[in-house]
């Protein structure tokens, strides 16, 4: 009888770490609705000064363009998944972040302005795309400096974990061979290098740097300078094969650019003030034909 006790008592045990180990798969990384619906609470990574997209306002909080469509994605959760206390929590990511934290799990999707790129789908999935963004240099007006071909000598500013910084590296053997790249943890260190005079450019989208610019009260100083070195269509983030929640981002996107709802978000965000940015023909398209296009690298070559 001891005998057959032990053996129950040892199947019993068996049998719950199956079932703990079967939970426990229930819900991975990848399944963000499973414990959303359990905790009642999805985690979304925001960026502390990428402005309009996704910034820290003056209160603390987390606000910008992309951070306001993750918001009416939440509304939609809210009503589908019958959770009307649904609580977004907020964590702020860098740029070298924002990928790990997703995969990680402790984040469920991530809005701020990270581009769609064929490397970057390796590790984690897409939305619609939300914008379409292109890189450009920003410099002093006075440097001298045009285009990729005048920067000659001195530091370039890059920002950790951005395309910028992927594409800068791969130059720097060939069009920079004379010149430093430097990078900073933010773009807002970047900003900063170049201010103080530690850096000669900074490259990054031509957005972000607009919206850093409209921050500066000696903005008219700086200039962006020649063509576009890529196309960036950026989009909100989250983890691979998380198809459930992705689904769900995707459908609010669409809902949004077919009833127009779309164009007055925009232009609380783009046109303001101290920010003009028209919409572009390639974001419009992307508002009028949703799609989930990579980002290139317009110089021959290269990739993002």
């Amino acid at each position: 009888m001891l005998y057959i006790l032990s053996r129950l008592s040892s199947g019993l045990a068996i049998a719950g770490l199956l079932v703990a180990s079967s939970v426990a798969h229930a819900q991975t990384p990848a399944d963000s609705l499973a414990r959303i619906r359990q905790t009642q609470t999805i985690t979304i990574a925001n960026r502390e000064a990428s402005r309009p997209f996704s910034f820290v306002d003056e209160k603390g909080q987390a606000s910008g363009y992309s951070v306001e469509l993750c918001q009416r994605v939440v509304e939609r959760l809210r009503k589908d998944l019958k959770l009307p206390n649904l609580k977004a929590q907020y964590i702020t990511v860098s740029g070298a972040e924002r990928i790990p934290k997703i995969k990680s799990g402790e984040a469920d999707m991530e809005c701020g302005s990270t581009t769609n790129t064929k490397a970057r789908q390796e590790q984690v999935s897409f939305s619609y795309t939300i914008f379409v963004a292109g890189m450009k240099i920003l410099t002093r007006k006075n440097s001298g400096i045009t285009d990729l071909r005048t920067i000659t000598n001195g530091s370039i500013a890059l920002s950790k974990g951005t395309t910028s910084e992927k594409l800068f590296s791969q130059l720097r053997d060939q069009e920079l061979r004379t010149t430093e790249l430097k990078s900073y943890p933010s773009n807002t260190e970047a900003l900063k290098a170049l201010q103080a005079g530690k850096a000669v450019a900074f490259p990054q989208d031509d957005v972000l740097l607009s919206g850093l610019l409209s921050t500066l009260p000696d903005r008219d100083q700086y200039a962006l300078a020649g063509d576009y070195l890529s196309i960036e269509p950026y989009a909100i983030m989250v983890r691979k094969d998380d198809n459930e929640l992705r689904s769900a981002i995707d459908k609010t996107l669409v809902e949004l650019y077919a009833s127009g709802e779309i164009n007055r978000i925009y232009d609380k965000w783009f046109n303001t003030s101290s920010l003009q940015v028209p919409m572009s023909r390639l974001t419009r398209e992307a508002f009028t034909r949703p799609a989930k296009d990579s980002g290139f690298a317009k110089v021959l070559g290269y990739t993002l």
